[in-house]
């Protein structure tokens, strides 16, 4: 019994993953750029003059990985790189000129994204009914309906938030 249940959390952990990952596309494709690029624009914003070695550490990347990620935030206008004063070597990451506000909302975007996700703010869609995945919690969810919320693959992602 106690394995099943294991199993039922990380399939709905998995779940809400896929599901935050997908959001967060979406409001990405908002602004022409894609979520990892978002997370990008996001680190420089939040700390400007970051290297770009710094920044693959912090975001767990490769550095050639973000390197192209960089150029393509560059090459739209979005960050620029500035050389290093003391080492000729190191490239360092700001906003690009005019571009700090739209950064912001962004940011923004993605807290509120965060938000939403987390049940902060009252979606106008109705969330899914809870589907029980035994006949038992079936019977429970009709008489416990904080229980079928928690079933839920949404409302498992907001219990798990509160405790």
């Amino acid at each position: 019994m106690r394995g099943s249940v294991d199993m039922n959390f990380l399939f709905t952990l998995g779940e809400v993953q896929r599901l935050v990952r997908a959001y967060a596309d979406r409001q990405a494709a908002r602004y022409g750029i894609t979520r990892a690029q978002w997370a990008v624009l996001a680190k420089v914003e939040r700390t400007e003059g970051l290297k770009q070695s710094e920044l693959a550490e912090q975001m767990e990347m490769q550095p050639i990985t973000l390197t192209r990620l960089i150029d393509k935030l560059c090459d739209n206008g979005w960050i620029e790189r500035r050389g290093d004063e003391t080492d000729r070597r190191v490239n360092r990451l700001y906003l690009q000129q005019g571009r700090a506000p739209a950064a912001r909302q962004a940011r923004r975007a993605a807290l509120r994204t965060h938000r939403d996700r987390a049940g902060g703010h009252q979606s106008r869609r109705r969330p899914p009914p809870a589907r029980p995945t035994r006949i038992d919690q079936g019977k429970r969810s009709q008489r416990d309906p904080e229980s079928a919320r928690r079933n839920s693959p949404k409302g498992a992602a907001l219990w798990l938030i509160q405790c």
